[in-house]
């Protein structure tokens, strides 16, 4: 979420691994934020049967669909049976465009390295069998070292943005956030698709009170379709989903005609209920907007849509999104790449809000809410043993790069570590900023354990 450009699949999809035993292709993404990168000279391939392996890899990429004769001559035939021809070449197109950035580790059968792809930096790792075949190969988001202490997670957070937010608390057992760290933890902030949280609250609220169930259907129509990330908008018009569906869907790949159908269901006005309850009342997240509404006001004829919502009150502003916004074709829509109304047309909480949401989630007695929130950690990867249940919820646009994330320990304590980047001017380098977060959140969870 939430412009049409360039993916960053971190936010949507956890790690993607290309194995003996499993093929997960990265989901379609939150958003998309053009990475901009410096030129630099690629690491030397050395020439070793793992070396040569990804060498041709590096071509593969660049050129799906790949002949599966041609595949057969470099994967071993047990790791084609266990991942097809049209599954490998369906990764090789997520793949386009991979540029090799780092070796890590070069042995003759075994090579490791950091990978640029689609927008995202990915640790790569090849093996190769007896006869110079591919037969293992794993790629996962690419996470940067994890800070020592507090101290350095706040000198890197400063570089992180021009705008940072930071929490760590553990969630108490009466449902508060305790704070642990924190960095400007009281300042709104765009959230990008972590507006969802929200949504998916109110739906569990809803069906707690009897108003539909998990099993009711929506119906996709052409007025409810949104753009971007998500798979929904792609379905035939008038087909329909189940709200459980929806709901998962709208979390693990930010599907964001999903999300657009829930708000449609539950009322707009009950998510805003919703969002003021769990302490999100910035003024500017009002009338709160679904996501075909954000699309319009920022990438239809702007900034003309944008200018006049802008310049009314808030019943001015929802008779224009009902009246006007709501009849402008998605055909209309065009992507944007530079930062547009961050501070304006958006929605909004602070660290210690989006704190507050996770904890009054985590409340909730219906486990479909934490079914939902569980399906994708976007490539953190906590240690199992001690964390056995992780909920994430990422949300972005350019300019917007937010990681939220409530974890709990086997023993059963519960810590949310949340991380709001914002830079107004210029889109930031979403490979390598998502790196970036992604260790220091990583981080910060062995750092709040241990408080």
């Amino acid at each position: 979420m939430i412009t049409l450009s360039k993916p960053v699949p971190f936010l949507a999809a956890a790690a993607m691994a290309v194995t003996m035993t499993a093929c997960v292709v990265p989901a379609a993404p939150v958003q998309a934020t053009p990475i901009q990168t410096t030129a630099v000279a690629a690491p030397e391939i050395p020439d070793t049967p793992a070396g040569r392996q990804v060498r041709w890899l590096l071509d593969a990429a660049a050129r799906p669909p790949i002949p599966e004769s041609e595949l057969e001559e470099h994967f071993a035939a047990a790791f084609l049976q266990s991942v097809p021809a049209d599954q490998l070449n369906q990764i090789l197109t997520g793949l386009k465009g991979m540029r090799l950035q780092e070796l890590t580790r070069s042995e003759s059968t075994l090579l490791t390295a950091v990978v640029e792809a689609a927008g995202a930096l990915f640790d790569l790792s090849l093996t190769t069998d007896g006869t110079g075949l591919v037969d293992g190969l794993l790629f996962r988001p690419h996470v940067a070292p994890a800070p020592k202490d507090w101290t350095e997670l706040d000198q890197r957070l400063s570089k992180l943005a021009p705008q940072a937010g930071f929490i760590a608390a553990e969630v108490t057992k009466n449902g508060n956030c305790r704070p642990v760290h924190t960095v400007a933890p009281g300042t709104a902030r765009p959230l990008g698709s972590m507006f969802k949280l929200y949504v998916l609250g109110t739906v569990a609220e809803r069906i707690a009170s009897g108003a539909f169930t998990w099993d009711t259907q929506l119906t996709i129509t052409p007025t409810l379709k949104s753009v971007g990330s998500g798979e929904l908008q792609s379905r035939p018009d008038d087909s329909k989903v189940s709200v459980l569906e929806a709901a998962k869907l709208m979390i693990s790949i930010s599907d964001n005609t999903a999300a657009d159908l829930l708000i449609h269901k539950v009322g707009r006005k009950n998510v805003e209920r919703t969002a003021r309850a769990w302490g999100a009342r910035d003024k500017r997240g009002t009338p709160f907007l679904t996501t075909r509404e954000m699309f319009v006001l920022k990438g239809a004829d702007y900034p003309r849509h944008a200018k006049k919502y802008l310049s009314l009150e808030t019943a001015g502003r929802r008779t224009y999104l009902d009246k006007v916004v709501a009849k402008v074709p998605l055909s209309r829509i065009t992507a944007w790449t530079a930062p547009r109304e961050l501070g304006t047309i958006e929605w909004y909480a602070s660290p210690a809000q989006v704190c507050q949401a996770f904890a009054r989630l985590s409340k909730l007695p219906d486990k479909r809410v934490g079914e939902a929130l569980s399906i994708n950690d976007a490539g953190l990867a906590l240690d199992k043993a001690q964390w056995p249940s992780v909920w994430f919820k990422g949300g972005s646009e350019p300019g917007v790069l937010d990681l939220g994330y409530l974890a709990r320990t086997a023993d059963g304590r519960s810590f949310v570590v949340t991380t709001l980047a914002s830079s107004p001017k210029t889109p930031f380098d979403g490979g390598r900023t998502a790196s970036e977060q992604l260790g220091l959140t990583r981080g910060a969870f062995t750092l709040v354990k241990r408080s």
